[in-house]
Order: structure tokens, then sequence, then C-alpha cells
């Protein structure tokens, strides 16, 4: 597969895959060059790489999340840990990725117990099998300016219509607050509900 060279508009977010089954000292190796470059994530799984350029709309989005979320969490006084993209890896289930936001709620533990995805084209059902792998509690799906919210019931992901994490959360009100053209209406719209 050919890699544009060409510049991505700030708002575009483009996904390469490298052709042909890599190792995991393969994809550690590329890991390390690519790790220079930012704004460019990099995931394996099953010795598949994928690259993504993350465009201004994406990390918009993705801030917007974070933002309310850390309200939401304030005000229900929920005690959190947020971990942002760090990066997920295990070599024995061959796997590394990043997710777009990602939170340990009460107390540290190996995973968190929730990741977000901010998928801007289209995502890619391999996302899921990632976060499966390490026994992630809960992934909420941004895509087409809505959640998908998926809950981990015996290693397999239930789509389901309400965050078992954060029962009460009004994931209606949380997506028209991150479409707002005003952040500062969407955060006083989102305190005051």
């Amino acid at each position: 597969m050919a890699i544009a060279t060409s510049q991505a508009l700030p708002n575009q977010t483009q996904k390469f895959i490298l052709p042909g089954c890599h190792s995991w000292e393969n994809f550690k190796t590329i890991q390390t060059v690519m790790d220079q470059q930012s704004g460019l994530r990099i995931t394996y799984l099953d010795g598949v790489i994928e690259l993504m350029t993350l465009g201004e709309h994406h990390e918009s989005i993705k801030s917007m999340i974070a933002i309310l979320l850390g309200i939401y969490f304030w005000k229900q006084r929920i005690e959190f840990i947020p971990v942002g993209s760090a990066t997920r890896s295990s070599q024995e289930q061959a796997v590394s990725f990043e997710p777009d936001e990602s939170y340990y709620l009460g107390e540290k533990k190996e995973h968190p117990d929730l990741a977000i995805e901010v998928n801007i084209t289209s995502g890619s059902p391999q996302k899921l099998e990632k976060y499966q792998r390490l026994g992630i509690r809960e992934v909420w799906m941004w895509q087409d300016e809505k959640f998908s919210i998926y809950t981990l019931n015996d290693q397999s992901y239930e789509k389901v219509s309400a965050s078992k994490l954060l029962p009460q959360l009004n994931f209606s009100l949380l997506e028209e607050c991150i479409l707002m053209p005003s952040r500062l209406e969407a955060i006083q719209k989102f305190t005051n509900a």
C-alpha cells in the first residue's frame, strides 16, 4: 500500500495500514521511530500495524469530551484518574494502542475502567478487539455525532443504551453539548443541568 506524502489538512484524519504481518519486535522498532512524530498514532493487533494522523476536528471533539466528563465527575463527586491517550500494550496479547481518552474510576488498576474512541471518518471493528484483550470494562465510541456504548461481559462487548459505569450520565445532553459551537455555552449548559 502506498502512503501518501502530501500534507494532511488540519481537519482531516488519515489512516494507513502497513502491509504484511509484523513481529512484535518490528512493531516496537517502528513505534520508537514514530514516537518522535507529533500528531501520529500507531496501533498493533496480531501483526497488523496501523498509523493514523489526527486532525483538529478530532482533537476538538476529544478535548470537549474530556472537559465535560471532568465536570461530571466533579459534580457527582466521583473519584477518577484521567490518563488520556496513554499507550495500552501487551506483547502476550499481541496488542498496543492509544485510546483518545481513558479513565480509572475510583483507584488505579492494571488498565483503565473506561476508554473513549473518537472516530471522525469510520470506526474499525478491530478497535473493540484491542480493548477486549486488556479487559477494559467499558468503551465509548463517538461516531456520526453520537456515542455508542460497549460494556464488557464474559470476555466480549455488548452494545448497551446506557453506561453501566456511569448510569446517571445524560448522554443526550453530553452529545448536545459536545456539538455546540460555543464551548463556553456548552460548559455552562452541561454544568447547570
